[in-house]
């Protein structure tokens, strides 16, 4: 697997705790909305911790672009890319991961879980095909939802806010479990694009078979 050194182009704030990092796109990179690369930071000690982040930029944009959750409170790559600036380097991988759209279908995403789907969403609005997808979106407070703006214009009603330490207007109070499924879903032969913390991953794989999907129906990183 081929390495990249790229520069980071621009830093922006997308919530509290979350930032955009637009960098350099290699000559001929490809990806699949939805993959992911290894990434680390070209600073003295930072070069060998690679952990993996997903594309949320548009294929045919000139540039990649990453929407990363920062952990202060931990002294990890993700707390150092908080002093990342303009003109800095990344070194990125070749794109790997198994999530890629396989047609229409509800997404179950928890927290920074949600950062395959944004490409995958950008990607099918840009081209006019969002059709009938649902996007389930769990999160702790109102204040951790990421673009909540942008997923209200791409999936309108479609779009459904699940919170479990507020209880708000137009929210979902609670969390995505089995008895929400049951409730929220009547059709458990679709696809289902499962993303999150692992064991959100794994409640929700076994509830939705549990409730009748099948294993070749659905889509997470295994």
């Amino acid at each position: 697997m081929a390495n990249y050194k790229v520069k980071v182009l621009d830093v922006r704030p997308v919530t509290h705790n979350v930032h955009a990092f637009t960098i350099e796109k290699p000559e001929g990179f490809n990806y699949v909305p939805g993959q992911a690369t290894d990434l680390s930071i070209v600073k003295e000690n930072w070069e060998n911790e690679k952990r993996p982040f997903t594309f949320t930029s548009l294929q045919e944009s000139d540039f990649l672009q990453f929407t990363i959750k920062s952990y202060p409170d931990r002294n990890g790559v993700t707390n150092q890319l908080l002093y990342v600036e303009p003109g800095d380097y990344f070194e990125i991988s070749d794109a790997w991961g198994a999530i890629e759209y396989q047609g229409e279908g509800v997404f179950l995403a928890g927290g920074a879980g949600i950062t395959p789907f944004i490409a995958i969403f950008r990607d099918l609005y840009s081209r006019n095909k969002i059709g009938n997808n649902k996007l389930f979106f769990s999160n702790k407070t109102t204040a951790d939802i990421i673009l909540k703006e942008e997923f209200e214009t791409m999936l309108g009603n479609n779009f459904h806010k699940i919170i479990s330490a507020e209880n708000v207007d137009g929210c979902y109070y609670g969390r995505i479990n089995k008895g929400f499924l049951q409730e929220n879903i009547t059709d458990f032969t679709r696809h289902f694009y499962v993303c999150g913390p692992d064991p959100f991953i794994a409640s929700i794989l076994d509830a939705l078979q549990e409730l009748g999907a099948h294993a070749e129906t659905l889509v997470f990183e295994k």
